[in-house]
């Protein structure tokens, strides 16, 4: 069978048996360092695409996936929208493709009090019975019933850290105080004591410690004018939700503002890609060390077949050639290297979950602890994307770590070589 000269020859190089022992170590060294930086990078990157989509789930479990709200420029020209104007609003929204539920709410900034803490929480005003409701509150809910938060009954079901703060259970009251304005402009807060009628727990401070929620018609009542408004909508994709915004700000009048979920999260999903892109940043010096071990290895086996080079030059083979046969001796090597890495690494990655465990049962330790974290689970979620990018990364690093010896290689002299043989 037909093999280019370069293709032949390298491939001899890498299979032969090297009599130089420091010369093998680092080969082999090299194909490893390559192995466990992708490996490395693989299983960090999946298990932070992991911790990305947890920290989506627990976000919107009780955030809109896309609100509807009155422009800044409705609300100051004195036509602000009214509870009727919503409830159109809501049927317009649940007729775009993609929406599968809309329901009005309500939010007022207000101020928890019980003898003798204070705290300020967000009032949301909501209707239990709403199918986009139920989905978001009720499997979050811990203690006592959603459905207890009638029109008119002055109840409320609170954050988990809320409770604990003032000690709650249900039954217990609490005082709100909201500031809203009289018609004439003065500040008037207005007292309502409220009866807890349950706990939830979404597994993020940010809604455990500021969010209750009250029937819509209680905190209308409340504050007629004096909160945030708007529809709250959840669609069938909720990586679809730009695109969903997109359709409703084609449909709605402009007094309408639209706004999703990537907007309104964008700094904590910022802040991710930041780190990992540091981190993967990182952890390809892994594999760029692991390419310097290539070019050392490469450039003493040049040394080493000095001879061999000057007798293929001496038969005429052109420089191209011999750059070609160390070229292809370096990447085969660390392409097997990248091959192994990237097995490696989608094999620790789809058994993060069985892995972590059996670590933490053999070294008797925990490594999200329960004290300190919400969850003490370390999810992984591959996406193909990273593992090619990964992939494609280091190759071109090791790629680029035999140009130089090749290079070398190429530039032999013949005669200089031969003279002491």
């Amino acid at each position: 069978m037909f093999h280019p000269l370069p293709v032949y020859v390298g491939l001899r190089y890498v299979r032969a048996r090297s009599h130089r022992f420091f010369v093998s170590f680092i080969t082999w060294a090299s194909v490893i360092g390559v192995c466990v930086g992708v490996a490395a990078l693989i299983v960090i990157l999946s298990v932070m695409n992991g911790f990305e989509g947890e920290l989506r789930d627990r976000l919107l479990s009780l955030s809109a996936q896309v609100r509807v709200l009155a422009t800044e420029q409705t609300e100051a020209g004195g036509h602000a929208p009214t509870a009727a104007d919503w409830e159109q609003v809501a049927r317009l929204v649940r007729s775009v493709p993609g929406v599968t539920a809309a329901t009005p709410y309500e939010e007022l900034q207000a101020l928890a009090v019980r003898d003798p803490d204070m705290l300020p929480v967000l009032l949301r005003g909501i209707e239990p019975q709403a199918a986009a409701t139920v989905t978001e509150l009720r499997q979050t809910i811990t203690q006592g019933r959603l459905s207890d938060l009638t029109p008119g009954s002055g109840r409320l079901v609170v954050g988990e850290l809320i409770a604990e703060r003032f000690g709650l259970a249900v039954g217990e009251r609490l005082t709100l105080l909201v500031p809203t304005m009289s018609a004439d402009g003065t500040p008037e807060p207005k007292l309502r004591e409220f009866t807890v009628a349950g706990v939830f727990e979404a597994g993020l401070p940010e809604h455990d410690s500021t969010l209750v929620f009250a029937n819509l018609a209680d905190v209308r009542a409340l504050a007629p004018q004096g909160g945030e408004q708007g529809v709250r909508v959840r669609v069938q994709d909720v990586l679809a939700a730009p695109a969903v915004a997109a359709r409703l700000r084609a449909v709605l009048p402009r007094s309408y503002e639209v706004r999703d979920w990537t907007q309104d999260n964008a700094d904590y999903f910022r802040a991710i890609r930041i780190e990992k892109t540091m981190m993967s940043l990182i952890l390809l010096l892994i594999v760029a060390v692991a390419a310097f071990n290539i070019v050392a290895m490469l450039v003493m086996v040049v040394t080493d077949k000095r001879t061999d080079i000057a007798i293929v030059r001496t038969f005429g083979a052109a420089p191209r050639r011999v750059m070609g046969i160390f070229l292809t001796q370096g990447l085969v090597i660390g392409w097997l290297g990248v091959a192994f890495g990237v097995a490696l690494g989608l094999l620790l990655a789809f058994n993060v979950e069985t892995i972590v465990p059996f670590l933490e049962r053999t070294f008797r330790f925990q490594i999200m602890d329960a004290d300190v974290y919400y969850s003490t689970a370390i999810p992984s979620v591959v996406h193909a994307s990273n593992v090619v990018a990964v992939a494609v990364a280091a190759l071109l690093l090791t790629a680029l770590a035999t140009i130089y010896p090749a290079l070398r290689a190429a530039r032999t002299a013949p005669a200089e070589a031969l003279r002491y043989e």
